[in-house]
């Protein structure tokens, strides 16, 4: 069976959390959808090795995640309340649009000049 896909843009990338004796890695990545009435937020969790692939997104990129459902049972005894609960694991991803290292610089160069110029009033020797 293939992998399910979701598309959204990327609202939450948590750092890397690290469970029981045996190092279980977790990495949760939160993507924001807009259906026109609200927005939708989906957690979707990236496990073991795949916590360092969310290392390439960023807040803001346009993504598209494989995924794989998960469920599982949980009951503190027989007597209590049966839960469920259901996981997203991340098993890659594309980013489709977002933020480049690469991109040019915001600022205008000579805005550090002319702030120059208004900051040296106290200087001036008369």
């Amino acid at each position: 069976m293939s992998d399910a896909k979701v598309k959204g843009v990327v609202h939450v990338v948590e750092d890397t959390k690290t469970y029981g004796q045996k190092g279980f890695r977790k990495r949760l990545v939160v993507l924001e959808q807009d259906n026109g009435r609200f927005q939708n937020y989906i957690p979707v969790e990236f496990i073991q090795d795949g916590c360092d692939q969310a290392d390439g997104l960023n807040v803001g990129d346009e993504v598209e995640i494989s995924y794989r459902l998960g469920g599982r049972k949980w009951q503190r005894d027989p007597n209590s309340e049966v839960k469920y609960f259901l996981s997203c694991e991340a098993t890659s991803f594309r980013v489709l649009s977002g933020t480049s290292a690469d991109a040019a610089p915001t600022d205008d160069p000579n805005d550090d000049l002319n702030q120059a110029a208004f900051e040296d009033d106290d200087d001036v020797p008369f």
